[in-house]
């Protein structure tokens, strides 16, 4: 078992309908989660992409202070960002900007959702990876689910 929330604990809460963060807190207090863990069932597909401040082909750190920030929404989108504009990016620390979570009825229009957020998510200042993501989230064995850990090796911005 690990006991640790993960940090792409959001897809798995799009997928189940539940805030897992609430969940350990009230567990954690003593109190009834408001659902039996053995009972939950996933529906739906979620796609998670980690927006970091990094240079899209290297991904060396690409720190700077954030002049624009506009982030994606709709149906199906979730954005968590610990940054945003006027925000400075730098290199002591995780390169972690945002993490988008498409959800969908099915992994096509996760995906369908996921390409349209990386298009319209924009940062200026410090670098980013959204290139790459647009990128590997428009790569046949990706759309195809065919994919494994390689793909980003085989993946050029």
């Amino acid at each position: 078992m690990n006991t640790r929330l993960q940090i792409e604990h959001p897809a798995t809460e799009a997928v189940l309908g539940i805030d897992l963060v609430q969940a350990r807190l009230l567990i954690a207090a003593g109190r009834d989660p408001g659902f039996d863990a053995m009972s939950l069932r996933t529906t739906g597909h979620a796609i998670e992409l980690r927006i970091n401040a990094e240079h899209p082909r290297g991904f060396l750190p690409g720190p700077g202070a954030i002049t624009r920030w506009q982030e994606p929404a709709g149906d199906g989108i979730r954005v968590d960002a610990g940054h945003g504009p006027g925000c400075t990016v730098t290199a002591a620390y995780d390169s972690l900007t945002a993490k988008v979570i498409a959800r969908g009825a099915d992994r096509e229009q996760a995906l369908a959702r996921a390409v349209r957020a990386v298009d319209v998510f924009t940062i200026v200042g410090p670098k980013s990876n959204l290139p790459f993501l647009a990128e590997l989230l428009s790569k046949p064995e990706f759309v195809s689910g065919d994919h494994d850990t390689g793909i980003i090796g085989r993946t050029r911005v």
